[in-house]
């Protein structure tokens, strides 16, 4: 028997689909491909298409090869091939239908921050396809990074999971350091992210750079000096942006364990969709909003 529809504030709303003829979403993924950054930008966008069914969403690499890990610009020439094709095939079929103006896709990059150098390239693998697309902000700062920081961290058993709850880890950090790649303007960035994880773990926490040669330490010394004992660093990254070692080396550097990057967190495809959406104007009412 079909269940009795809700009523009044009690009624559940009806989930969002994504428009007719709405463009693609196109991940930019940077980094060198691989299977597991292939594995994370895979759960990135069934996250956002498990956000909003019916979604249209492919990946393209900066560093592709046009085989396995297709480019930027490839993917867009493709998905622009194939909107016109089905818009032929439906007018064969005796279907009057009009090609939509706008768009033929939305790049979100899968970047937590900005970083000129990458957008540099993102940007230029959109005029190399030759397509029209709309490339969207990085996914941050937003309040959903800083709730990634703190699983990252307390994952690592480096903050405790739940503020709330009245016990205590013994290697939790009294003292983060939130690493970031992209010159002045990321760390900037990462540094507002930071105040909100400061705001969960109640514990200093400052943004530096790992692109800048002496940052990580001089944070660290920073907040040593401030009473800080047990530091910890938490990379304000998704991960493919940077070479692994570049994290090990800043963690020793500053004499302190490290979390994971943030990875495919469910909050990095909920964000990445409601870029999406944003430039489009369909409407976000649920966590990945954006931040006002």
């Amino acid at each position: 028997m079909p269940r009795p529809r809700q009523s009044g504030r009690h009624r559940r709303p009806e989930p969002a689909v994504a428009p007719d003829g709405a463009p693609a979403l196109v991940l930019a993924v940077p980094g060198t491909p691989g299977a597991s950054v292939r594995s994370l930008a895979d759960e990135v966008v069934s996250i956002a298409r498990s956000e909003l069914p019916g979604l249209d969403a492919r990946i393209g690499y900066l560093d592709g090869d046009d085989t396995e890990f297709p480019t930027l610009a490839a993917v867009l020439a493709r998905t622009a091939r194939e909107r016109t094709a089905r818009y032929e095939q439906a007018r064969a079929a005796g279907v009057e239908v009009t090609e939509p103006e706008g768009p033929v896709a939305v790049v979100v990059p899968l970047l937590a921050g900005p970083d000129g150098a990458l957008l540099r390239r993102v940007r230029q693998g959109i005029n190399d396809s030759k397509v029209a697309a709309e490339l969207t902000d990085v996914l941050g700062p937003h309040p959903l990074l800083a709730e990634a920081l703190h699983v990252r961290l307390s994952e690592s058993g480096l903050a405790r999971a739940d503020r709330a709850r009245l016990f205590t880890v013994a290697t939790a950090a009294d003292g983060i350091i939130i690493a970031s790649v992209g010159g002045e303007e990321a760390v900037q960035a990462a540094g507002i992210t930071g105040m909100l994880l400061a705001a969960r773990l109640a514990v200093p926490v400052m943004a530096a750079a790992l692109d800048k040669e002496g940052a990580i330490a001089d944070t660290a010394e920073q907040l040593r000096s401030s009473g800080s004992a047990q530091l910890a660093l938490a990379p304000y990254l998704i991960g493919p942006e940077i070479d692994a070692t570049l994290l090990e080396a800043a963690a020793k550097e500053a004499g302190c364990p490290a979390a994971e990057p943030l990875g495919a967190y469910p909050a990095i495809g909920k964000l990445a969709l409601s870029k999406y959406a944003a430039t489009l104007g369909i409407p976000q009412t649920g966590a990945g909003a954006p931040l006002r």
